[in-house]
């Protein structure tokens, strides 16, 4: 295995998922798209079912396919809408797609009806996101076309919000409003004779923030994986911790005189005489260029500044004249005793998912349940001390 690894620790999924469980009293769906936001999907679904996770959302018909090939068998929901020809292989794969247009549903049904083999949907409603779903008048009317199919199921009714990880008050008044007409749209589709099904709405901020949109489950996204909405009193408040601690080696040490300078640009230039540490990691691994001297990777019981700019496969760190550090040794380069990605999201302008999500897959995963390294399978193999 090579020096730059991802270890992804699953006991804090695990009671990341008790604290929100315990919080909200509700269901829960655990989205697990975009490779479950870089930390390995099948092995984070499986850990979350365990965990008591009910249901699992994926953006993809191939992600959702790919989870049935490792057996899962708990229920998908598809948040993303597919091409017509994918929608053959969604009901193969009994995925719970979100549908809020009559096009869509129109070829939802068509399939069931071909096959003979129901599809559940949840009715998707857009009370201000702006991305996909119906607008609230016209929830009833969808719903209803779903529940006389006879081979389609309303299985649920859903909405998103879009702000509710702020609290700034133009927001928070805009959060209200979605859950507000959301609300009203779910009892509108009930007074015409429809069971809305599964009613779900809140994301990671409104788990945090708003209790009146927890409804019968609750979807929370990074919150899950360990990171805060985007006003930082969510992490403080619920106490989650992030499951990727991406590691790697000193594989290369110099010393560098004064004036000295290092990487491309010569961006970087030694103000005394001091030690350089070669890492075998780069952009192409999912690391950011902009953090080109400006992050601080934890050596030994220290944070030190990487030394000019990110390369593709290689990133430098200054390791002062006396760090005691040599090659070989693990640096960590964020999670673990180190700063975390939503630290390193702040300093260049982004959110922890796009950080977790940039790792790569050519930096393996390192699955971690307590003292146990996990390998795909959940079959311990050994406890060293890592």
């Amino acid at each position: 295995m090579r020096a730059t690894r991802a270890f992804i620790h699953l006991d804090h999924l695990r009671e990341n998922i008790a604290l929100v469980r315990e919080k909200t009293g509700r269901a829960v769906c655990m989205p697990v798209k975009a490779d479950a936001y870089g930390h390995g999907a099948l092995m984070v679904a499986k850990a979350a079912l365990a965990a008591g996770v009910q249901h699992l959302a994926v953006a993809t018909v191939g992600e959702g396919t790919g989870l049935r090939r490792g057996g899962v068998d708990a229920p998908v929901m598809l948040l993303s809408i597919p091409l017509p020809e994918e929608i053959k292989q969604l009901a193969a794969s009994d995925l719970e797609p979100l549908a809020g247009d009559e096009e869509y549903i129109d070829a939802l049904e068509q399939e069931a009806s071909r096959t003979g083999k129901q599809i559940r949907i949840h009715l998707k409603i857009d009370t201000g996101m702006g991305r996909i779903g119906c607008r609230p008048a016209q929830a009833p009317a969808m719903a209803c076309r779903i529940a006389k199919s006879k081979n389609l199921v309303l299985a649920g009714t859903a909405t998103h919000l879009a702000v509710s990880d702020s609290l700034a008050p133009g927001d928070r008044a805009f959060t209200k409003k979605q859950i507000g007409a959301f609300y009203t749209a779910v009892e509108a589709i009930k007074a015409v004779g429809v069971d809305p099904g599964l009613i779900h709405a809140a994301n990671t901020g409104a788990v945090t923030f708003y209790k009146n949109a927890w409804f019968d489950m609750v979807r929370p996204g990074i919150l899950l994986y360990g990171y805060a909405p985007a006003d930082k009193s969510g992490n403080a408040a619920l106490g989650v911790k992030p499951l990727m601690e991406l590691v790697s080696s000193v594989v290369f040490i110099k010393s560098v005189r004064r004036g000295e300078t290092v990487s491309y640009g010569r961006t970087w230039k030694a103000k005394t005489g001091t030690i350089i540490g070669t890492i075998p990691l780069g952009y192409a691994d999912g690391l950011s260029r902009g953090l080109s001297n400006k992050w601080r990777i934890l050596a030994g019981d220290t944070l030190r500044p990487l030394a000019g700019r990110i390369c593709m496969d290689q990133c430098m760190v200054d390791l002062g004249q006396d760090s005691g550090l040599h090659r070989w040794d693990r640096v960590t380069i964020f999670g673990g005793k180190a700063p975390h990605a939503g630290t390193m999201a702040s300093l260049v302008g982004t959110i922890p998912y796009e950080i977790t999500c940039n790792i790569n897959k050519r930096v393996p995963r390192v699955y971690i349940d307590g003292p146990a390294v996990l390998k795909p399978g959940y079959t311990p193999s050994y406890s060293p001390a890592i």
